[in-house]
């Protein structure tokens, strides 16, 4: 029983040890930015917000204006999973990309995800979006600087915020993202370090009213 153990053990270091030479002709092979794209596949970007959160999700057609209250916005048509139905703009840093709703991996190779359990631009809650911090992604988030201009451009509307706080956080720190319909608030993340070459546990957040 000793043998066959210390057998096994052996070829579970060797079956690593080739894992770590095959990742590592990758990274010579493809770039810098080809491996922190293969790495994906075993890092999900995502802060892990409160999956149990209950929040109603918007109905029907188009951004119109309460019946009741004219200061009261309603989002009548949320789009479909995986729909490109807006854009990123932060100036200063020379940023434009396209949102898209939801946070799978696939979507965030090609923008920025909303995180499904955020409200939209206008409904009057937290909006969560996030993206990758390699190459013409969110490298460059962290040289926004407070009062610094976010635009969301949508089909429905324009929608601009100001930049107040920004934090690095813990992967855990679901308390530091909260998902509320308290106020209008855009919240903005992804890995730290920038360029972190494998799991990162911490992520970069910007903050805007």
């Amino acid at each position: 029983m000793g043998k066959e153990i210390l057998k096994a053990t052996i070829f579970w270091i060797i079956v690593a040890f080739f894992i770590v030479i095959i990742i590592s002709m990758m990274a010579i092979k493809f770039g810098k930015e080809k491996f922190l794209e293969a790495t994906d596949l075993i890092q999900i970007i995502t802060v892990d917000t409160n999956s149990n959160a209950e929040r109603p999700l918007p109905e029907l057609k188009n951004f119109k204006e309460n019946e009741l209250a004219n200061e009261i916005k309603v989002l009548m048509n949320c789009p479909a999973y995986g729909e490109n139905y807006a854009t990123l703009k932060i100036s200063s840093i020379d940023l434009e990309l396209p949102i898209y709703y939801g946070k799978t991996l696939d979507l965030l190779k090609n923008g920025i995800g909303h995180d499904d359990e955020s409200y939209f631009p206008g409904e009057g809650g937290s909006i969560v979006l996030m993206g990758h911090n390699y190459g013409k992604f969110l490298a460059n988030l962290p040289k926004a600087k407070l009062g610094d201009k976010i635009e969301i451009v949508t089909g429905y509307g324009e929608f601009e915020f100001t930049i107040y706080d920004a934090q690095i956080i813990k992967e855990t720190e679901i308390d530091k993202v909260p998902i509320t319909d308290q106020e209008e608030k855009l919240m903005i993340y992804t890995c730290w370090p920038i360029n972190n070459i494998g799991y990162a546990t911490e992520r970069y957040v910007v903050y805007a009213k």
